[in-house]
């Protein structure tokens, strides 16, 4: 055997004295850009639901209030669209309003910010068992309480900034007369309103769920939204910041303002905040309650779980 064959045999290979190479990862999934069916969507509906049922109170407190004052931002872009208006056909004038606040919407959606009125969808969660009657209870709380404050937070910054003043006092005026139509509602009339409100609310909600990037989710809310705005429906949440705005702005407008909208102080007189809790918060929030947890969540949990389930399945509603 010549050296140099000796020297092959007994020296080890550099294959085998050198350390083997990591195996390559594993490929990611590839992200589905594919929409979902009904009954995905159903489940990722009821999913959501749970997820918000079974949060820290804290984290939906401070979500909820952001979901608030995002809804108030709609609103004031709908009253802006509003000022000079008269001019447009009706129609057109209340499209156009409708399109612009589903803005505020579609930050709730896309910043997953907690709304009450979507919040209302946890009855599916409940329907499944898998929340209990307290923690819906107090999600709705805290939720509906933070709403609140976040709306009324931004009705107050609006105030001070002296916003109601433009268009020498027709965004004041735009505002005045939207508040004073919906405080003039009868309680059953008010109570219907909110059904038909958060019934396209929640179904706008429900049809995001099918969306995969922030284009999809916008486009299934914006039409849904500008229904409800544009026909005139109730939502107990927008109205918790545009009625609040409405008392500031009576209480607080001076005989300037008066006289540059070309509005008598005495037309709107009757306005108060008791008025505001009874004629309008109360039946709208309970028709909310209606049109969005049991016309939407529960409707199609019947449909897509109730109805897809095993029949070795429980349920308790």
């Amino acid at each position: 055997m010549s050296t140099s064959d000796h020297a092959r045999r007994t020296t080890p290979s550099s294959a085998s004295t050198s350390p083997a190479a990591p195996a390559p990862a594993p490929a990611a999934p590839a992200a589905s850009f594919s929409l979902l069916n009904p009954a995905q969507m159903c489940q990722a509906a009821e999913d959501a639901a749970y997820a918000k049922a079974t949060s820290r109170p804290g984290k939906s407190f401070l979500l909820g209030i952001t979901a608030g004052a995002y809804i108030a931002l709609g609103f004031v872009f709908f009253v802006t669209s509003q000022v000079g208006s008269q001019v447009m056909p009706w129609g057109v004038a209340k499209v156009l309003g409708g399109l612009v606040f589903s803005t505020g919407l579609g930050l709730v959606v896309l910043t997953g910010a907690e709304l009450f009125t979507s919040s209302t969808l946890t009855l599916m969660a409940k329907a499944s068992g898998r929340i209990t009657w307290g923690q819906l209870l107090r999600n709705w709380g805290v939720v509906y309480v933070a709403n609140f404050l976040g709306s009324l937070l931004m009705a107050g910054l609006i105030y001070a900034a002296g916003t109601w003043r433009n268009a020498d006092g027709g965004w004041g005026a735009v505002v005045l007369k939207t508040t004073a139509a919906k405080l003039h509602h009868g309680w059953v009339e008010a109570f219907v309103l909110g059904i038909l409100c958060n019934l396209l609310v929640c179904l706008a909600v429900w049809a995001a769920y099918s969306g995969r990037t922030a284009v999809d989710k916008l486009a299934a809310i914006t039409l849904p939204i500008a229904l409800f705005v544009a026909t005139g429906f109730e939502h107990s949440v927008a109205n918790m910041f545009m009625i609040p705005l409405g008392l500031l702005v009576n209480s607080g407008a001076d005989a300037a303002f008066w006289s540059a909208a070309h509005l008598d102080p005495a037309t709107f007189a009757g306005l108060s905040w008791s008025q505001f809790f009874t004629a309008n918060l109360i039946p709208v929030t309970l028709g909310n309650i209606v049109g969005g947890g049991l016309m939407v969540g529960m409707y199609q949990w019947v449909i897509y779980r109730y109805y897809n389930a095993p029949k070795s399945e429980a349920h308790t509603l």
